[in-house]
């Protein structure tokens, strides 16, 4: 029902007389209080004449009695179909004008036509009538007309759209939400019925469940490509966790509150469970991703054109219905129908069903990379990627990565956004955005990765691998080569090239750094690291962190680590490094960018501390002790004053309550820098140094006391038996015994241990039973 501040209509307010706010005081009173009127057309049909002019009903309440009165069941549909269409031209030309409106105008804007509407009962009414075939018991059903179908489905979604409240009351029936989806099997009432379901899903605050819709796989298996495309756009709602893309701003503290609220598996991936078991669709959704588009022809500013349409274009929902009109053939007659008339005028007319093609399927590609992504990262991804390997995922979308994915910008205005996935980007950069994520989800520690490579590519890995004598990666060994990137060079390549060649302040340069790291996650590779090192990777990203006076912080992190993973342990990248950071005052850019950022740099400063740790066993090398006693990075970590002050700073700048996944790294790099410290009999002298430097600083047992807390959130949080720790591991080269076994020696409640942390807080500083982990 429409939302009313106080018990008037907010564009009459102070300009009608007593008795017509009566009216509709007494309406509105009945349906809260759910006594005396239900709908508005139980009034005197003369006393809403009477009412009419002054209240500016533009005779609504009238036609609505028309409407009730021609819809009783078993009657001919037809004079109610044209009573809607009265209705219908009343309200359609507000709804136009609420898409096309200025966003920034004034919030307090109103549509009396659609509130008097919705006002009247007609809402209730329409979906009334729609679901009147479901609740008869006759065998035989009544068959509604297609076009009344979309006609009540196009009154509905404009109350939506333009009267506060009308979605959230569509959305509490749930009866009525999984009814729409048996509409969506007419290919003639698809649009509309998928426009409205859309609105309804994205308010409704208990999240559908698709299994409850009757025949989904059924339904699902009889949508074409553009309207399994389409559908797409409604599962994203419904296969994702919410807030998701804030989850990295979430406590880890709540986080684990909540995991252990909710045991059992949450609707969403439920509903991705679901989708999986229908029959064909992952299959479906490749083919959809990677099909081909044709170019455009003679379309020098191809690609201003297309954002030029989306100014203009609200979503690919009204797109499929402008392809409809486009491609539809002229009257016979010779005359244009009303909706081609409507185009003429359009600057864009004549080439409107190229540009439009190109564009629609853009749009789409963005929906079906987006529930394929959601469905990588979750419980069932090994089954996923079996998937999207076996479909050729991967190489169809290496062969649309020039011609669709990163074609070059001939606009000079190119407007970047940032990485904000809900911004409300172009077609383009969405799709950009939305390819480099899949990307990095597919590879993140997953044997799957190189199928990112070609066969020259992957047997290129292998000659690094045989002149370092260093076994082969079993992933490599195990990559099925029918199923790699075909052509001359494979996805991984194409993005190191396009990825050098973006601007300065591009965030498309996040995304970038992000999928390129996640192919270096895992088990440290060397032959992996050697192939993107000749590629110039680290001279790259040097140079974003030194010279290109990027100032994002989001981006300087995403090179941090994957600088951090380009380097751990490999000799010939700190080789690299010093020679790209040959002078003094680079190297004091270099780490002002690191120290300016902890949070940001913590996982670098990790690859560098645990680098060193390696190098510094392996004196035996010639080439490693020419970079030990070369590399200003190397012999800076060297120091021990260094590495406790970079200790400190990364224990003083997180607690408890406010670790969230993205700064519990500095948590888990602090113990790097202890255990390395155990592993050679110095942790008491890092202890001891932490206790003077809380002395220097003048508040002696904070800071032990808070990494003492951190330490025991660190045991509840990472020896859960449903934590997979594996990649604590992976990236360290360390035992998770180890990990394990450190944080309970520091922990240790003896007080004469020189390598427990309550034996360096004095007595009158200690405060350790405080529990600040409780819920």
């Amino acid at each position: 029902m429409a939302t009313l501040l106080g018990s008037e209509a907010p564009w009459v307010r102070g300009k009608r007389n007593r008795r017509n706010g009566n009216i509709i005081a007494k309406i509105r009173q009945s349906q809260i209080a759910g006594r005396g009127f239900s709908r508005g057309t139980q009034l005197p049909e003369a006393l809403l004449q009477e009412r009419d002019k002054r209240a500016k009903w533009h005779g609504i309440p009238e036609l609505l009695q028309k409407l009730h009165h021609t819809s009783h069941p078993n009657s001919d549909l037809a004079q109610t179909h044209s009573v809607l269409k009265e209705l219908s031209s009343l309200l359609s030309m507000e709804a136009m004008a609420f898409v096309t409106e200025d966003r920034k105008s004034d919030q307090d804007s109103t549509f009396p036509n659609t509130y008097t509407f919705d006002l009247f009962g007609g809402v209730d009414l329409l979906v009334e009538i729609l679901m009147r075939p479901t609740l008869t018991m006759k065998k035989k059903k009544p068959k509604m007309n297609d076009d009344f179908i979309k006609d009540c489905l196009s009154v509905l979604y404009n109350c939506c759209i333009c009267t506060e409240g009308v979605t959230k009351s569509l959305a509490a029936r749930n009866d009525f939400v999984l009814f729409l989806f048996t509409l969506m099997r007419n290919k003639k009432t698809f649009l509309q019925t998928a426009t409205l379901i859309e609105d309804i899903l994205g308010i409704k605050k208990e999240m559908i469940q698709l299994e409850g819709i009757p025949n989904l796989s059924r339904l699902v298996q009889s949508f074409d490509q553009q309207q399994l495309a389409n559908f797409c756009r409604i599962l994203s709602v419904t296969i994702s966790e919410p807030d998701v893309g804030n989850d990295d701003k979430h406590t880890l503290l709540a986080k684990n509150a909540q995991q252990k609220r909710n045991t059992s598996p949450s609707r969403a991936e439920v509903n991705q469970v679901t989708l999986l078991n229908i029959p064909g669709f992952i299959e479906r959704l490749c083919k959809l991703a990677t099909r081909k588009v044709s170019e455009a022809t003679g379309a020098s500013n191809f690609l201003q054109e297309l954002e030029d349409w989306y100014t203009w274009l609200d979503n690919a929902l009204v797109l499929d219905a402008l392809m409809q009109m486009a491609t539809e053939e002229v009257d016979p007659s010779g005359t244009e129908s009303s909706d081609e008339s409507l185009l003429a005028n359009n600057p864009l007319r004549n080439r409107l069903p190229q540009s439009m093609k190109i564009v629609h399927e853009i749009m789409y590609k963005v929906e079906v990379l987006y529930v394929l992504c959601v469905l990588l990262m979750g419980r069932q991804r090994n089954q996923v990627h079996k998937m999207l390997a076996e479909f050729r995922l991967i190489p169809g979308l290496n062969n649309l990565f020039d011609t669709l994915i990163w074609r070059k910008f001939t606009s000079s205005n190119h407007v970047v956004h940032g990485q904000n996935e809900n911004c409300d980007c172009s077609p383009e950069i969405s799709f950009k955005i939305q390819f480099l994520r899949l990307l990095q989800s597919f590879s993140d520690h997953h044997e799957n990765k190189y199928l990112l490579l070609n066969n020259n590519e992957l047997n290129e890995l292998s000659a690094i691998s045989l002149k370092a004598n260093i076994p082969e990666m079993e992933a490599l060994v195990n990559t099925d080569r029918s199923l790699v990137c075909d052509g001359k060079k494979g996805l991984l390549t194409r993005l190191l090239i396009v990825m050098k060649r973006e601007p300065p302040d591009s965030s498309f340069r996040f995304w970038q750094a992000r999928a390129v790291e996640s192919f270096l996650r895992g088990a440290t590779s060397y032959a992996d690291q050697m192939f993107l090192l000749k590629r110039g990777l680290i001279e790259h990203i040097l140079f974003c962190i030194i010279d290109s006076g990027c100032k994002s912080r989001d981006v300087l992190q995403s090179y941090f680590d994957l600088l951090g993973e380009l380097m751990k342990f490999n000799i010939d990248a700190f080789k690299r490094f010093n020679k790209y950071v040959s002078t003094g005052d680079k190297f004091q850019t270099f780490m002002t960018q690191i120290n300016s950022s902890l949070v940001d740099s913590n996982m670098l400063v990790r690859c560098i501390v645990l680098s060193l740790d390696r190098f510094e066993s392996q004196t035996d090398d010639v080439k490693v002790v020419e970079v030990l006693s070369e590399c200003c990075l190397l012999s800076f970590m060297a120091r021990v004053e260094n590495r406790i002050a970079f200790l400190f700073r990364l224990v003083n700048i997180i607690n408890v309550q406010t670790l969230t996944q993205e700064n519990v790294s500095c948590l888990n790099t602090s113990l790097v820098v202890l255990m390395l410290a155990r592993r050679r009999g110095k942790l008491p002298f890092y202890l001891n140094a932490l206790r003077e430097k809380e002395y220097a600083e003048k508040y002696p047992g904070c800071l032990l006391n808070n990494f003492h807390n951190l330490l025991r959130f660190w045991q509840r949080h990472y020896l859960n038996k449903d934590k997979d720790s594996t990649c604590l591991e992976n990236s360290s080269c360390i035992p998770f015994t180890y990990w394990k076994e450190t944080v309970s020696v520091l922990l240790a409640s003896d007080r004469t241990s020189p390598c427990a942390i309550a034996s360096y807080i004095d007595e009158p500083y200690m405060d350790l039973d405080k529990d600040l982990l409780e819920d």
